[in-house]
């Protein structure tokens, strides 16, 4: 599957645009799901001393795919392509790293 095909999959059980607040329910969505990432492993330095082997990977894989969702679908609201993110951000990535400046800070390096 590439990400344009899930984004569509996924705009099969997204809300219309035109609900009131969308939008903002997309944004919200996504850092809550986020949030609940950072949750788990919360609780998994406090509960399980960091130890890598505890981590449930199956409860963070839903959690992903939760984030993923809203990724997918708030990129549609604004008319964006889930590919042509990916493929952005992957060239900024390798320009970055070209340049040396992959492990600065700053959105222009």
């Amino acid at each position: 599957m590439d990400l344009d095909e899930y984004q569509c999959g996924a705009l099969r059980t997204a809300a219309s645009r035109d609900k009131k607040n969308e939008l903002l329910h997309l944004v919200l969505g996504l850092v809550g799901e986020s949030g609940e990432i950072a949750e788990k492993f919360k609780k998994w330095v406090r509960d399980q001393d960091s130890d890598e082997s505890r981590i449930d990977r199956a409860s963070v894989a839903k959690e992903l795919g939760d984030v993923l969702w809203y990724v997918a679908v708030l990129a549609d609201y604004l008319d964006l392509s889930l590919d042509d993110i990916a493929s952005g951000n992957l060239a900024k990535l390798a320009s970055r790293q070209d340049r040396g400046v992959l492990g600065g800070s700053g959105d222009n390096r």
